[in-house]
């Protein structure tokens, strides 16, 4: 067998070596197998895509956002009151759902993480109560409270109220109470009271939204407006952990 029958780089006649084209298809096999190991380590540990389908979060996010969501929060780094969260529907607030079809390149680019998986359910909102917090609407303003400090909100829909709801709560060990950025368009934490009082466990926050992706006239950040809630003091650090 010639070398350049068993694929080795044979000599050009000029001193220099040449492909053959099984090199080159060995080349490209291996380059494209170690973009699709760092894909799916990113995906696993840094960075995942989610897709917007609802308008809940506007004027934030818009329907059809393509957003990249941060692994790491929480984790190595905490939550903080005003991210934005993706987290898994566990307590089924979305009800159920039809399966969503995915073609073979779709389904593909979700396993690597570059692409939204149709198959889970999630949400995303804003957190507005950390554990240990007191949470409450509202003040004789209008405005949410949070550990007795009346919060102005920047991020919420332009002409809706912060709550049309009343409510106060503490927040559990372990908890958090979320709402949308467009609260007269989002079922969040006041809507389901009766399903763990509301609070949505840390353990279902996939991850903090980061980046806008797609489309490209609104490529960039996700505002997480931590100075909104610069003024508010810690909570109750001893928050009890509520019964299941």
């Amino acid at each position: 067998m010639t070398e350049e029958a068993s694929g080795r780089h044979a000599d050009d006649g000029a001193g220099r070596p040449r492909h053959t084209a099984w090199g080159w298809i060995k080349e490209i096999l291996v380059v494209v197998g170690i973009a699709l190991v760092l894909s799916f380590v990113i995906k696993t540990f840094f960075f995942r895509a989610f897709y917007i389908p609802s308008g809940s979060m506007e004027p934030t996010l818009q329907i059809d956002d393509r957003i990249f969501v941060n692994l790491m929060v929480p984790g190595p780094f905490d939550l903080q009151r005003g991210d934005v969260v993706v987290f898994r529907d566990d307590l089924g607030w979305l009800g159920d759902a039809e399966p969503t079809a995915m073609s073979p390149l779709t389904g593909a680019l979700a396993f690597v993480g570059l692409a939204p998986d149709g198959a889970e359910q999630h949400l995303v909102k804003r957190v507005v109560g950390l554990p240990g917090d007191t949470v409450e609407c509202c003040a004789e303003d209008g405005r949410v409270l949070v550990n007795g400090v009346a919060v102005s909100e920047p991020y919420v829909w332009p002409g809706a109220a912060p709550s049309d709801e009343e409510f106060k709560v503490e927040v559990p060990a372990g908890k958090l109470w979320v709402l949308g950025d467009h609260r007269n368009a989002s079922a969040d934490s006041r809507f389901h009271r009766d399903e763990q009082g509301g609070f949505v466990d840390v353990g279902q926050v996939e991850g903090k939204a980061a980046v806008i992706a797609w489309p490209l006239d609104r490529a960039g950040t996700v505002d997480d407006h931590h100075e909104a809630f610069a003024d508010v003091p810690a909570g109750n650090s001893g928050a009890a952990t509520p019964e299941r």
